[in-house]
């Protein structure tokens, strides 16, 4: 391929500051491999106009900085994407692009991601699309998307690494002092409850749980206060939420430890105690599948 033409759509709403940022790191990627033409971008008009006749390698669907695109507008542009991506062109978001992304209908059964925060929003938008927001980019081949308003980056290197290398996606990186793939959303991601599901007797059970800070979860109390059979409850809770009654307390008490290594000094095994765990082996563990990190590294890279 002698030249990678990427188009960035401007979708109502795109956030201009990304869509300039992501053809800034393709233009220092193209001039430190010494090919500053090898990567081409486009900024896209939406509605585009017709077809092109040297279409794009790969479009990509910024953030946005208002709520997600409505489906009604992103119509039109799914309509649009989905025929490109039909010619062979690869299709990546960023953050609220993964709405305008879904509309198309491409993404049943394939993992995608998108900021921590629309989560659930996107869940009832998009109930067929398995959402992983835990995880920041997902390389899905023809398929991309990534996390936060901020993991533009991410997948601009991303993009760099397939079409130019690994060297030249670590110099980019280093040049524009960011840091190459490997992290993780869920690094800096809060627990955000569902409490929108309209499952009375389980927002109960909830607001039991968020006043204990997790450290009460026993089943026969949570089952009683909502006034049902232990079966019954646990059935409705996994599908009000999303979550085991067990997953759900353990993603409270780690949001409290999170905010208490960031803002604290206690040592780790004293924060294990005060969230809940008697052993803080087994609280290092919990925090270290939930987070990403273990309690130590989050502590350095996020204490104030």
């Amino acid at each position: 391929m002698d030249q990678v033409r990427i188009g960035i759509l401007l979708y109502p709403g795109a956030q201009q500051s990304a869509a300039m940022g992501l053809a800034d790191l393709f233009h220092v990627a193209g001039r430190l491999a010494g090919e500053k033409d090898r990567l081409q971008v486009r900024m896209l008009d939406a509605p585009p106009g017709t077809p092109e006749d040297d279409p794009c390698h790969v479009l990509i669907l910024p953030p946005s900085l208002e709520e997600p695109i409505t489906p009604d507008t992103a119509a039109p542009l799914a309509c649009w994407l989905r025929a490109r991506h039909a010619e062979g062109t690869v299709l990546a978001s960023v953050c609220g692009g993964a709405f305008l992304l879904a509309e198309t209908g491409l993404l049943a059964g394939r993992a995608v991601t998108t900021h921590w925060a629309y989560a659930e929003a996107f869940r009832d938008r998009f109930p067929d699309v398995p959402l992983d927001p835990d995880r920041l980019i997902i390389d899905g081949g023809d398929i991309l998307s990534a996390g936060g308003l901020m993991s533009w980056t991410d997948l601009g290197l991303k993009l760099v690494d397939r079409f130019l290398g690994p060297v030249v996606m670590a110099q980019t990186a280093r040049m524009m002092l960011v840091d190459p793939p490997g992290r993780a959303q869920s690094y800096y991601s809060g627990f955000v409850p569902r409490m929108t599901h309209g499952d009375a007797e389980v927002l109960k059970a909830q607001h039991f749980l968020q006043a204990s800070e997790g450290r009460d979860a026993r089943l026969a109390t949570l089952a009683d206060l909502a006034g049902l059979e232990e079966r019954t409850f646990l059935r409705r809770f996994q599908k009000a939420t999303g979550l085991t009654t067990t997953e759900y307390a353990q993603r409270l008490r780690i949001a409290k430890a999170q905010e208490m290594l960031q803002f604290g000094r206690l040592p780790v095994e004293r924060i294990a105690w005060e969230v809940g765990y008697s052993d803080a082996g087994s609280f290092r563990k919990v925090f270290h599948r939930i987070v990403g990190l273990t309690p130590g590294d989050y502590r350095r890279r996020f204490h104030a």
